[in-house]
Parts: C-alpha cells; structure tokens; sequence
C-alpha cells in the first residue's frame, strides 16, 4: 500500500512539475516512476536546480539573493536558504538540511516537493485543466458511450410533422398580410404613444417633482419676512376689528435678526451631527463585514493550505496544551 501511494505521489510531482512548464523537466518525457524517483528523491545538481526554481517561482526575491549568486561557490549556503524559506512557509525546519539535500526518505522528499508546487503560482491550474481534459476524453471513449458517439458523428433528422410543414409551405399572400398586420401594429403603438406624450404635457401633477431647494439663510429670511408681514396685517385687523372684545395688546415681532442666526447655526449642527452618525453607522457596519471575513475566509497559510482565523487558533492551542502537557510529562519522569 505505502508502495504504490509513493508512485502516486512521484507521479503527482512529477506532472505537476510539467504543468508548471518547469524548464528543468522539458525534454525528459520519463515514463516509469523509478525513473521519476531517482531524479527527483537522488541528491544531485538537478535536484538541487529543480528545488531553487520552484523556491524562487514561490518568491521572486529568492532568486536574486546573495546565496543564489554563489550557488557554484557555496551550495550549503544556498540549501539553508532553501530551508530558511521552507520554514517561512511552515513546511519544514530550518535544519532539515537532509531533506533539501535529498538525504531523506523518498516519501518525505515527494510530500514535501508536493506541498511546495502547490503554492507555485498557476501550477495546481494548470494541473487540475490537464486532468479535467483527460477525464473527459476517458468519459466521451467509454464503452457505455460509443453508440452516442456514433449518432453524434452520423447524425440523423426526422422529418417534420404534417402540421409544421403546412405552415412551412405558406403562400406569399399570407406572408404580406403578415407583414401589413405589423405595421398597422406599429402604427398603432406609435399613435397611443404620441396620444400618452401630450397628455403628460397637458397634466401639471403628471409631471415629475423636482427636488427642494438646500436650506440657506436667504431662505430663512424670506420666511421670516413673510412672518412679519402676516404678524403686521393681524395687528391691523386686531387694532380695527378685536380691540374692543380683548384688552390684550397685539403681539409684537422683535426686529433683531440674532434669534435667527442661532436658529440657523443650531440647524446646521444638527445635519453635521446627523452626518456624523451616518459615518459612525457606515464605518460599524464595514467593521462588521471585515470581521466576519477575518472569521470566515481562509487566510492564513498552514501545511501548504489556507485556513480561517478561528481554526489557526484552534490548532495554535491544540498545540500549546501538547507541549505543556509534554513539559509536564518531562518534568514528572524527572523528579522521578
């Protein structure tokens, strides 16, 4: 079983590499896995070039480094670089030097290769387009369907019923009047329309409304003169007329404008103010959406895969309560 897993997996790499169009493997067209295995699990030169390419396809800077600049006077430089890197990625130690090296077992050499090719951009696409291709054509080959296949290539029509070719074999007359019903259709629509126009334009309260003016202080005052000038007619129908039934003195308008001005001033606080919860309410409810995608969307990067917040915490404290509960193991044998 773990046999025949380990050619799965070398064969795995190894088309994945070739969907990645990774020019170290162009023009090699291996087809048993024990050839696969040796390039890829053998520590060699090419390994070592296969491993820095797809390290600097994960990040461009990697290529440019100082390590990669003294590949041929420093390799061990440049497999600690690897391995820096395989760390960054949470794939590897910095000191699994064997594993870059090609020094450990071939299973973990092919998992970790597998998990590496999976961040290279475009290659788990171009991988799965390759395998959806071939699964197609095995589906469309299948011995179940060759007699589709056949009716597809050898296509046949029936003929059309004795109703549809009636219709089919119409005379020309019945065309024209076809075409003659149209137009008086068209006419029709055209004049109902024209007729719906002038209606609307011959209608006040068919007509759209338009938008109120912005309050301003031109407009306050207008309203307050207009104020005035109702308070100045009841003082002279009070005078003329209602003096004699109430001995109270007309109301009076103050001249001062300063009662308006505050007025006014209090009304534009009011809409900053307004305003400012609209923002406040935006700016809760966007709060809201970020954090329930920090919630919900993978993000972060463990084993080659992304996971949500809510499951890196999950594992992070799996992992705390093993290594106290190991401490705490540890330290028993010891006062033992």
């Amino acid at each position: 079983m773990a046999a025949a897993s380990k050619d799965k997996l070398v064969r795995l790499v190894y088309d994945a590499l070739q969907a990645a169009s990774c020019p170290l493997v162009e023009g090699l067209y291996l087809q048993d896995t024990d050839s696969m295995l040796q390039l890829l699990c053998t520590p060699s030169q090419h390994r070592t070039d296969i491993l820095a390419w797809i390290c600097s396809s994960i990040n461009p800077h990697f290529a440019t480094s100082k390590s990669m600049s003294q590949r041929s006077k420093d390799s061990d430089a440049v497999t600690k670089e690897m391995a820096l890197l395989g760390q960054e990625l949470m794939l590897c130690k910095a000191g699994d030097l064997d594993l870059i090296r090609g020094d450990a077992s071939p299973y973990r050499q092919l998992q970790f290769l597998e998990e590496l090719l999976t961040l290279v951009p475009g290659c788990r696409k171009s991988a799965g387009h390759k395998m959806d291709a071939e699964m197609l054509l095995s589906e469309v080959f299948s011995a179940e369907n060759l007699p589709h296949l056949s009716q597809m290539l050898e296509p046949t029509f029936n003929p059309w019923p004795a109703h549809i070719k009636a219709l089919h074999k119409g005379t020309k007359s019945s065309h024209k009047t076809s075409r003659e019903e149209a137009a008086d259709v068209a006419a029709l629509l055209k004049e109902t329309q024209s007729a719906l126009e002038q209606l609307q334009s011959e209608c006040d309260f068919l007509k759209e409304a338009q938008s109120p003016d912005v309050f301003s202080p031109s407009s306050l005052r207008v309203t307050a003169c207009d104020l005035q000038q109702l308070m100045a007619t009841f003082s002279h129908v009070y005078e003329t007329d209602l003096r004699a039934y109430c001995s109270r003195d007309p109301p009076s308008l103050s001249t001062e404008t300063a009662v308006f001005q505050r007025v006014h001033q209090l009304l534009l606080d009011c809409n900053t103010e307004l305003d400012m919860l609209n923002e406040v309410s935006e700016a809760s409810a966007s709060m809201g959406e970020e954090v329930n995608m920090l919630q919900t969307q993978p993000r972060y990067w463990r084993r080659g895969e992304k996971h949500s917040l809510p499951d890196q915490l999950a594992e992070l404290t799996r992992r705390s309560k093993d290594f106290l509960s190991l401490m705490a193991t540890t330290s028993d044998h010891h006062h033992e």
